[in-house]
């Protein structure tokens, strides 16, 4: 069977379709338009519900999406215009048209899906790789039901109970001796053939017959569950009234995590740097121009450890925890306003090394005036100008890596998997807590010694690594 061949099957019998409903619960419920209650549009983080579930939508690979909007479908198009480009397929189709309550508009629906289509509402967020973990776990005429822990319910809120048996759905609501503490989530995904006419009983007449649909796959125990509470990177918050927000932001917040950090990133950088982005959110700066202005910290505190005292080399420590903070912030307002892009992530890369450069230039030239008139004051000019050159190889290098990974050109997985764990646990921040603590015991010259050191080591490592692969694809 021919490559070709194979992707059109996967895409005809897999999860590649939307459908969002902005004015409704996905079980039947209307969302009420009165004060404290969100909508469509509320603000999440600077995007409306609905603007964060198309893009997130998007970023996870789904290609066609379907709105069934009610009166306020104009105001989610200019939303749409405003943001982030969208450039999956978009059909709207107003519910005065197409009512939610008539088996006739699923049947339409059914005849536009291949395989298996995505049902949500905007009354939550979701993650990509929740997403993405339930278009990898499509089966044959099997439904999956998203389910939450049940939390604290608030005033007037009509949830709905799920009973769970090894990952499969019992029933919508408490069956007798089944507790699970779930709920289920305004997301889930259907085969097309389940959305028929033919499978929504007459009873159901004037409600949304999704869930009829998912009672009785139910009963086929052909429902299952995904829960939320088990992966930290595949989750689901709900935004029902205007005191969830809040709750919303922190979860979107604690989500955020770079593709390469460490221990000091993790655990002290991205604590203080949820507040400058919050900053740099009101003030609308692009990621882009927050790397600049950790660009320039970082050149401010090598230029202040040039000065070559006490209290410069401080200050200048301070200085560079500051830079390593703030780049944090480049990340996170790009994932949280979609606005990401292969540009930024080279320039912020490469801006990391310049000030890293600059760094290791400014000790170098501290220690060497700390040491003027002494037959050995040539010695950190060396080890600093060895870091330097390390730095700017192990740049080129870990280019390198990123191009052949991009490719999958990796010769064997022992070669991609030893460029992954170098990259994640050796190219990172944490060195900026390093510097601060050698400043504070004014051995700064011990510093040079170990960048230097590291600097080749690593960049020999790399190049053993990525050496057979580049041969391999020349």
């Amino acid at each position: 069977m021919s490559e070709s061949l194979t992707q059109q099957q996967a895409e005809i019998h897999g999860l590649a379709t939307a459908i969002l409903l902005p004015s409704a619960s996905v079980f039947g419920d209307a969302i009420e338009r009165r004060p404290g209650v969100a909508g469509p549009l509320t603000s999440v983080v600077g995007i409306g519900l609905f603007q964060r579930a198309v893009l997130t939508l998007q970023r996870a690979g789904i290609r066609q999406l379907i709105v069934l909007a009610g009166q306020e479908e104009d105001q989610l198009k200019q939303a749409l215009g405003r943001g982030p480009r969208v450039t999956i397929a978009v059909r709207w189709m107003p519910i005065r048209e197409f009512p939610l309550d008539d088996p006739r508009t699923w049947d339409v629906l059914a005849e536009e899906v291949h395989g298996f289509c995505l049902i949500a509402s905007a009354r939550g967020l979701f993650s990509r790789p929740l997403i993405e973990s339930l278009r990898r776990d499509v089966q044959h005429g099997q439904a999956i039901l998203v389910a939450q822990p049940a939390g604290r319910p608030g005033a007037g809120e009509r949830r709905v109970p799920v009973t769970v048996r090894a990952e499969r759905l019992l029933a919508l609501g408490s069956a007798r001796g089944e507790e699970s503490g779930l709920v289920a989530g305004e997301l889930l995904v259907v085969p097309a053939s389940l959305m028929q006419s033919s499978n929504t009983p007459d009873s159901t007449e004037d409600t949304i017959p999704i869930r009829s649909w998912i009672e009785r796959a139910a009963r086929d125990g052909r429902v299952r569950v995904l829960r939320t509470d088990v992966n930290p990177s595949e989750w689901y918050q709900d935004v029902r009234t205007q005191d969830d927000v809040p709750r919303a932001e922190r979860r979107l917040f604690s989500s955020l995590k770079g593709e390469f950090e460490g221990f000091v990133d993790r655990y002290f950088n991205r604590k203080l740097s949820r507040w400058f982005t919050r900053v740099f959110l009101v003030l609308g700066l692009s990621p882009n121009a927050i790397t600049m202005i950790a660009t320039v910290i970082g050149i401010l505190a090598a230029a202040e450890f040039g000065i070559g005292t006490y209290s410069a080399g401080i200050l200048a420590a301070a200085l560079f925890q500051l830079a390593a903070v703030i780049d944090c912030c480049d990340g996170e307002v790009a994932r949280l306003t979609f606005t990401e892009s292969p540009f930024g992530a080279w320039l912020d890369i490469a801006m990391d090394n310049v000030v890293h450069m600059a760094i290791f230039a400014g000790i170098a030239v501290g220690a060497y005036q700390r040491a003027a008139g002494q037959d050995e004051a040539w010695t950190p000019l060396a080890l600093g100008a060895a870091a330097i050159v390390g730095n700017a190889l192990s740049f080129m290098l870990v280019n390198r890596a990123q191009k052949i990974k991009a490719a999958s050109g990796w010769k064997t997985p022992v070669h991609a998997a030893w460029s992954d764990f170098m990259l994640k646990n050796v190219a990172s921040r944490d060195f900026s807590v390093i510097v601060l603590l050698f400043a504070l015991l004014s051995k700064l010259e011990w510093f040079l010694w170990m960048a230097a050191t590291g600097s080749i080591v690593f960049a020999v490592l790399m190049l053993w690594v990525i050496r057979p692969s580049a041969t391999s694809r020349a």
